[in-house]
This record gives structure tokens, sequence and C-alpha cells, in this order.
């Protein structure tokens, strides 16, 4: 039996990882530089926007055909079942924020009025799918600078919908400082406040003085940050759909997701190490016996049964690029695969080369080296440090850290049960 697996990174892929270790009864150690990035997205579970075209029909259909035509993708080696089991097994963990399934994506305003498809969207977002004929109005907070109604609407009225049609989209504004007296509110302030419902009553009052019968009602993504009904409550005092849409970060819907894992992991005993950024391992033969972190100033090792690394990609710093374009993995000096030709194009709209770098790994999700074989045989690697995705321009990182993360347990639970 495993006695311990650590694992890198405590992003959407890493907590999901430590809850099904522990769920198993193995030790986890989930060791992080930092909190993961969920603050930074929009909230949702994106499997498969654009391939490259807007995807409106099945998913898996489309993960399918999708993987057949990009060898190097991820996708191409977990395949759609790999997918569907690890947005099952998250349904499962946070029933609350989870609406949807992957029989359709929906397409959903952004915090600039563009269209962005999303596998499985929160509840509190559902009502913002963009169906022709709707009426909506995006109504602005005056105290609140990071969402602006007259864009959203303008945007969204212009715009014609992947179904075909269009939308009747028009904004509105309310005056209601989350704290009194202050005229620059964050979205989190917002979201706190909205946690109480004698503010929500007098939010809703607001409300009522500029909504119109038979209008969907748009408002910022800060809809309660510990009151998962706060949204409903909204929506159930003024009579009509209401839904919300991420600001820039900080995320609020992001740091629901990220407060509700973290919590199940804490409950479930995973121990976390935070502020201990990996810097290397102990090795012995084909194995990892322990990391090395850096923690107060000092080196420290983790020792070790599996590592399951998860720390990201680019944004997160865990693969790096220096002036001369050349790309490395600099916590533990993995091989990293770069697609060939330049890394960067001129064009700014393209999906530039060098985003698609990452490390290789096998069906196990075990790193591979540039001999295609295993680096350290019990070392796992999944989320954004996969190779060959370009994430952001395929909304596909969900997706892909659900189905890598399940992957990479369920071989070490096979390798320990076996």
């Amino acid at each position: 039996m495993t006695e311990h697996v650590v694992v890198v990174g405590a992003g959407l892929t890493g907590l999901v990882s430590a809850i099904r270790l522990r769920q198993a009864g193995i030790e986890v150690s989930l060791v992080t530089k930092g909190i993961g990035g969920f603050q930074l997205g929009q909230g949702t579970i994106d499997v498969l926007g654009y391939a490259p075209q807007p995807v409106t029909g099945p998913l898996l259909d489309a993960l399918r055909e999708f993987a057949e035509h990009n060898p190097y993708h991820p996708y191409a080696i977990l395949g759609p079942d790999a997918v569907r089991a690890g947005v099952d097994y998250l349904r499962t963990l946070i029933p609350q924020l989870i609406a949807g399934d992957l029989n359709h994506n929906y397409f959903l305003p952004t915090p600039v009025g563009a269209l962005r498809p999303t596998a499985l969207p929160q509840p509190s977002m559902v009502e913002g799918e963009c169906v022709s004929g709707k009426r909506m109005v995006l109504v602005g907070l005056r105290q609140l600078k990071d969402f602006w109604p007259e864009l959203i609407a303008g945007n969204l009225a212009r715009t014609d919908l992947p179904a075909g049609g269009r939308l009747d989209a028009r904004h509105a504004w309310i005056d209601l400082p989350a704290r009194e007296g202050e005229v620059d509110s964050s979205p989190l302030t917002y979201a706190r406040a909205l946690d109480d419902p004698a503010y929500r009553r007098r939010f809703v009052a607001e409300l009522k003085r500029v909504v119109e019968p038979g209008e969907t009602v748009g408002l910022p993504g800060v809809l309660g940050l510990t009151d998962r009904n706060a949204w409903l409550d909204i929506q159930e005092q003024l009579g009509q759909p209401v839904f919300e849409i991420s600001t820039i970060p900080p995320s609020v819907p992001g740091m629901r997701l990220n407060d509700e894992l973290t919590k199940i992991a804490k409950d479930a005993r995973v121990n976390f190490i935070l502020g201990s950024p990996v810097s290397g391992a102990v090795t012995s033969g084909e194995r990892i016996t322990a990391l090395r972190t850096e923690t107060a100033g000092r080196a420290t090792e983790i020792p070790c049964d599996h590592v399951i690394f998860v720390p990201g990609g680019f944004e997160s710093g865990a693969i790096s690029v220096d002036s001369f374009l050349r790309v490395s993995e600099p916590a533990l000096g993995l091989p990293v695969w770069k697609p060939d030709g330049p890394l960067v194009v001129e064009d700014p709209f393209a999906a530039q080369p060098l985003f698609g770098a990452g490390v290789r790994v096998d069906d196990q999700m075990r790193v591979l080296g540039v001999d295609d074989q295993p680096v350290y045989e019990n070392l796992h690697a999944a989320g954004g440090i996969l190779a060959g995705a370009f994430r952001w321009m395929e909304k596909s990182g969900e997706g892909i850290a659900l189905a890598s993360a399940i992957r990479s347990v369920d071989s070490i639970l096979g390798v320990t049960n076996g």
C-alpha cells in the first residue's frame, strides 16, 4: 500500500487529486507556493469551447473528433471517458456549484459583452445563456468600477448568436454602496455584503426601480461568497430571472470553487504545506524518494512514494522562457516538449506556439523523457503543465485538469492495489 503521495499545486487539479487520494485512504501532502488560480478564472468548468469553431453540439463527440486531429493534445491521451469521469467526480464533490451537463455548451456573456462557451456554469449563471429573442438588462453598480453594463449590453445587442438571431439587451445603473460611504468597492466587498439577507433586500429594492417586466437581469459576479443561495434569494424577491457575470480578477465565482474544494480537502485531512516552492527531488534509481522545498528560508525534504505534479503552466511560473526563447521547467528540471518551428508568430490573434509547450506524459500520466520513457516511474503530471493544449483559446482547461487528475490518481491506486 502506498503510504504517502505528494501533490504539487493547489489549483483545481491539485485539490481534486488530493481529495480523491484521501478518500481512498492514502496519506497526502499538498505542497504549494501559493493559492491556486481560481480567482483568475471565470468560476466555470470549461471542457471544449472551440475546436476551432464554437462547439454547439454534444461535447464528448466534439472532443473525440478534436483529439483525432490533434495527436499531441492531452485529450488525445485521455479520451472522452476520462473527461466524463472527471466531471462526474467533481459533481459529487460540489453539486451546489455545478449546473449543466456535457450535452452542450452554454454561451454566456463576458465582462466586455462577448460570448464565452462553457460546459458547466455555476447555477447563478445559467439564466445568462444567450438565445435569440431573450430580453436582457445589464445592471451596474455605481461603486463597482470593474463592471461596465453599457459596454456589455451594446456588444451583446449587436452580436450574431451561434444558433442564429440576436438578443435584445439594454443597460441600467443602481446606486448602492457595499459599505456606508465607500465609493470604490471591490467585487469581494460586494459579495460579502450580499451574503447578508438585510443588504439583499435593499439591493432588490434598488433593482426593482430599473428592471422592466419580462427582462432577464444580468449582474456582476458578486452574488454572495459564502451564501450559496444568495443569487436565488435575489431572484425570488425580484420575481424575474437573474444571472451573474464574472468580473475581471478577483473572480468571486472562482473563489467559491476554491473555498469549497479547499474545505473538502482539509476536512479529509489533506496535509497542506503552504508557501513552499519545490526546488528539486531526491531520487533512487528510477524513483523519486523525496521532494525538496524551500520553506522559511531553508530546504526541506518531504519523503514520498508517488508524486502528482500539477503546478500549472506559464501563468503560474511552472514553465519558464528566457530572452532567447529557451523553454524550461524550473522546479524539477523536467524535459519540456515544444512545437516545431517558431515559438512566437506575428499574428496577435493566432495561437502562439510557445503556449503549447509543456511536459509529455504516457497514458498513466507519467512524465516522459526525450526517449519516450518515463523519467521516473512514480512521477505523474496533470493539468496546465501538460504539453499540446492552448487552454485559453480552446476553453479546455478544466476538462483537462479533471480528466488528468482522475487518471493520475487511479494510476497510483491501481499500482498500490495491484
